[in-house]
Parts: C-alpha cells; structure tokens; sequence
C-alpha cells in the first residue's frame, strides 16, 4: 500500500462503503445565505417553489407515462411531442431546485417525498384514451400555471425578484406553450373535408 506523503497516511482505492450521516439541515428549513434577501422570504419563497417543483417532477413522469402508452392515429405525431414536452420539463425541474437551494433551502428530490406533497392527481396505472391523457395532462400544467403565477406575484411583491423570474421566464411561459399544444390536439375538426 502506498504512503501520502503529505499525510503519511496509507492510501488506497478501496471505496468506504456503507457509510451513513446525520441530517446536517432538516427539510422546510433555510439556511442564512448572503442573497439580501430576509429568512421570512426566502422560507416563502422555498415552500412555494418546493410544492411547484413536486408537481413539475409529477407533470414530468406524466409526460413520459403518456408517451410510452401513446395509441391510435395520431400515436407518432404525439408520441414525439409528448417526449419532447418531457424534455423541456427537466431543465424547469433543475432549474427550480437550484433557486431553493440558493435560497438556502432544501429542495424536494426523493420520488416518495414528491409523491407525498404534489397536488396533481394520480392517473390510473392502465391505459387511459388518448383525449383523457391529454386532458390529464392539460390540468397537471394548469395546476402548475395557477400556483406559478401566485407565487410569482408574491415572491415579487416580497422583492424576491430571482424567484419571480424563474417562475415567469421558465414555468410559465413554457408551461403556457406546451399547454396550447397539448389542447390544439383536443380540437374536433375534419382531418380530410370540410
């Protein structure tokens, strides 16, 4: 075994295994960060983006869920828009997870943890038909909508302006986008005559 010759301690490349830890901070918590922002808001701001960030996690799953069991036909066409959609929820999720933790909080991760918190409710674990996969998809994104836009005004009127921009630049406006795709699928019009 070969000597660190900083340390004088013997090296090696066996990995510690099974090593567990403390809960160094307590989920719903903040830490002080120097952000100028005070405790009160950024524990607003963490609780709200925490519960966003859940329902994201679950309109993400949904989206992967209703691409996998895409039929009929239309499969192809909603097969890929339903991928893609499930695309450009990942960087929102990431993006909203990172704003919790700059603000000193603890963002939601596990997948039961979410499970527990979000407010979308649960599909069928079977098939659905197509329009009831789209609708459920739509209510999943107006869900998110109507908390984001809250949320937002809110984090805005505490001067929590990081938190508003998130919200608006990233949830909403893509979440607006893909929800005005998703419902131009629910339109009933003649595909061949007038």
């Amino acid at each position: 075994m070969a000597v660190n010759p900083s340390s004088g301690v013997r090296a090696s490349s066996q990995p510690w295994l099974h090593q567990r830890g403390v809960e160094i901070q307590s989920f719903g918590t903040v830490r002080d960060f120097p952000v100028g922002l005070p405790r009160e808001t950024r524990e607003y701001s963490c609780q709200r983006l925490n519960q966003i960030l859940a329902d994201t996690q679950i309109l993400y799953s949904l989206y992967k869920k209703h691409h996998w069991l895409m039929r009929g036909p239309t499969f192809y066409q909603l097969h890929l828009l339903l991928d893609k959609h499930a695309g450009e929820q990942l960087p929102i999720i990431d993006a909203i997870a990172e704003r919790i933790q700059t603000l000193g909080g603890v963002a939601v991760g596990d997948p039961r943890q979410v499970a527990e918190m979000t407010v979308i409710p649960r599909p069928p674990d079977g098939v659905e038909e197509v329009p009831a996969m789209l609708s459920r998809l739509l209510e999943a994104h107006e869900t998110i909508l109507v908390a984001a836009h809250d949320a937002a005004s809110r984090a805005a009127d505490m001067g929590d302006d990081g938190t508003d921009d998130l919200l608006v630049s990233e949830v909403v406006r893509t979440g607006e986008l893909q929800a005005w795709f998703l419902a131009e699928h629910l339109v009933d019009t003649p595909l061949v005559r007038t």
